[in-house]
């Protein structure tokens, strides 16, 4: 007789292979054709089967993003949300506030994560990030940095492989 999985794996078997997600791309200056982060976000989605309902760019402007994800929240069709940009500590940069803000369920464990792995890369600038994730609504929500080289971290270390057992978690 074989041993049963640890509940990880097991909820990974369960897990949804398709997400739908939505990306917002939050920056005063990038436009569709030279945002390389949100570009990024899609890459690494699609190549693991998910699916990309939306893709936005909204200025640093708290009301805007707010606006935005209240609408993907309410829409059945998004399961996730993945923004990128405005999580340092700038004037100008207010995602983090917006969104760790409206969240109802935290999961600290990303940006802890995300802060560590980013310290290997970066060293101490690692602190100056303020990733962070959580559910709103029924919707995971998951902020990154804009720069290019976090994203990478973010998605290919944590989000990626993880992405369908946190909503078959967040579903259960």
């Amino acid at each position: 007789m074989s041993e049963p999985l640890p509940s990880y794996q097991e909820h990974r078997a369960k897990a949804p292979g398709v997400v739908a997600c939505a990306i917002l791309t939050v920056s005063d200056t990038r436009t569709p054709e030279n945002d390389t982060s949100g570009s990024l976000i899609r890459e690494r989605l699609e190549t693991k089967g998910h699916r990309v309902r939306d893709y936005v760019i909204v200025p640093d402007e708290p009301a805007q993003i707010r606006v935005r994800i209240d609408q993907w929240a309410a829409d059945a069709n998004v399961e996730c949300i993945l923004s990128n940009g405005g999580t340092g500590i700038a004037q100008r940069d207010t995602t983090y506030d917006v969104i760790s803000a409206m969240l109802e369920k935290r999961l600290d464990g990303f940006g802890e994560i995300f802060r560590q792995l980013s310290f290997q890369e970066i060293g101490a600038a690692a602190m100056l990030s303020r990733a962070v994730a959580g559910t709103y609504r029924g919707t995971l929500i998951m902020a990154m940095p804009g720069s290019t080289n976090a994203v990478r971290l973010a998605m290919d270390q944590l989000i990626a492989p993880e992405l369908g057992h946190l909503i078959f978690e967040l579903n259960k």
